[in-house]
This record gives C-alpha cells, sequence and structure tokens, in this order.
C-alpha cells in the first residue's frame, strides 16, 4: 500500500511530459492554424531544427543574456515576455511560458509575426531551410 501511495504522489508531483510532433502532425496543425500550404516545408525544417519539434524548449542563453523559447524557439528580447521580468519588446504581446504550451497556437501566431516583421532569415537555422525541401504534400494524403 506504501508503495501505492507513493507512485501515485510522484505521478501527481510529476509534470506534464511535453509535446513532440513529428514534420506531419506539425504540418497539418498548422495548416489548420491557416497558415499557406507553401510555407509549411519550411516552418517544419525550421522546427526541427531550432527544437526537434519539442514545445518546451527553452534554449541557453544566447550572447545577449536572451533565451529562445518554444517549437520555433522565439527570442525573450524582442517577441515575449520572459519569467524573469528582464526587459523585452514583447512584440507578440504574450509571456514566454505560453510559447512552451503543448496548444501551438500562440506560437505559430508569434512565429508568423516574426516572420511577419523579420523575415525567415530571424532564425539562425534558416541556412538549413533555404533551398529545395522535401514536399508536404505526403502529409495531407
Amino acid at each position: 500500500m506504501k508503495t501505492f501511495i507513493f507512485l501515485l504522489a510522484l505521478a501527481v508531483a510529476t509534470p506534464a511530459w511535453a509535446r513532440k510532433m513529428d514534420r506531419c502532425s506539425l504540418a497539418r496543425e498548422m495548416s489548420n492554424l491557416g497558415v499557406p500550404r507553401d510555407q509549411l516545408a519550411r516552418w517544419t525544417c525550421i522546427a526541427e531544427h531550432e527544437s526537434s519539434y519539442r514545445t518546451d524548449v527553452v534554449g541557453p542563453a544566447n550572447s545577449d543574456g536572451s533565451n529562445d523559447y518554444g517549437i520555433f524557439q522565439i527570442n525573450d528580447r524582442y517577441w515575449c515576455q520572459p519569467p524573469s521580468g528582464k526587459h523585452s519588446s514583447n512584440g507578440c504581446h504574450l509571456n514566454c511560458k505560453e510559447l512552451l504550451e503543448n496548444a501551438i497556437n500562440k506560437s505559430v501566431k508569434c512565429a508568423r509575426q516574426v516572420l511577419k516583421e523579420q523575415g525567415w532569415s530571424a532564425w539562425s537555422t534558416w541556412k538549413f531551410c533555404n533551398g529545395n525541401l522535401p514536399s508536404i504534400d505526403p502529409c495531407f494524403k
């Protein structure tokens, strides 16, 4: 009985596992959120290189002391308010913790804002995603 209670307490205390997507699940969900299909191969490439398709990733400190959050590794200096309270332009008007949620709608909305204002080169991994990429079409069959 003590073992059962211990395991039950451990299960309750353990945080929920982060969501790990794959190329096709991300492409389909982004399509459902209104992202144009001709952008999906690039977005999935960025997510693969930035976070390995994981929603819970907080990157190590950048050279300027900022951090990157979530599946698209969005920077807290410009795009979200970090939990530490340090100054941010907060261009997406959200708390960085919201970019770590399993639901990716806020991450997608913010990433699209980054793209609109800074272009694809806002992501350092763009060099891996700038060119011919495998078709995303098989994800929709």
